[in-house]
């Protein structure tokens, strides 16, 4: 999920298929690992592809276009199926994070190893790309159900309190979608991308 809002349609253009394929590589992130430790669920399903058709969610793709808020399918994980069901979890659900976080720093990278302009297609392209990324880490690493913030908690949580997140969960987007409306999660988002922001800053060169 991501909530930005563009008004200028030409801003929208620009930054369309970044948006759209950022959703994709961290939806495939989650996927690929899952593969890698045993569970061929999203594979089987060909969700393993860059095909934008095999992840946009109707209501999501109209939203986004509409609203500027929306999401992608997730891609499907038997937890069960894994080899490590705990470390799985942890695994899994962190691969699309720190798949936008990397997409983020190479953007940054390459914008400060070729020097691009701010105002410049390029430079605002990348800038672009970076700001998108961060924003989807940020959202994610928020530990409330569905997102992959909560799976990563539960990686380390009791059966207990794992199965409380598990049955929260299917009233978790409501809650996510009510909290983002009254701006509650606001300071937690913008703490997250200060946080990531600030990792990535450390490692550019």
């Amino acid at each position: 999920m991501l909530n930005l809002l563009i008004k200028d349609p030409l801003e929208f253009i620009i930054i369309a298929i970044p948006l759209l394929y950022s959703i994709i590589f961290h939806e495939l992130a989650h996927g690929w690992v899952a593969y890698l430790m045993g569970d061929p669920t999203a594979k089987s399903l060909g969700r393993l592809s860059l095909n934008p058709l095999k992840h946009l969610d109707p209501m999501g793709t109209i939203m986004l276009f509409v609203f500027g808020f929306g999401w992608a399918k997730p891609v499907p994980v038997n937890f069960g199926r894994l080899h490590d069901r705990r470390k799985g979890m942890v695994l899994v659900s962190a691969a699309g994070i720190i798949t936008n976080m990397l997409i983020a720093f190479i953007a940054l990278f390459l914008n400060r190893l070729l020097s691009l302009s701010p105002s410049s297609t390029p430079g605002e392209l990348l800038y672009y790309l970076a700001q998108i990324n961060i924003m989807l880490a940020a959202f994610n690493l928020i530990p409330l159900p569905p997102l992959d913030g909560s799976k990563i908690l539960m990686g380390f949580a009791s059966p207990g309190i794992q199965n409380c997140f598990f049955r929260f969960e299917r009233y978790g987007f409501f809650i996510i979608i009510a909290l983002l409306y009254f701006g509650v999660l606001n300071p937690v988002i913008n703490f997250f991308q200060w946080m990531i922001l600030s990792l990535i800053k450390l490692l550019l060169p």
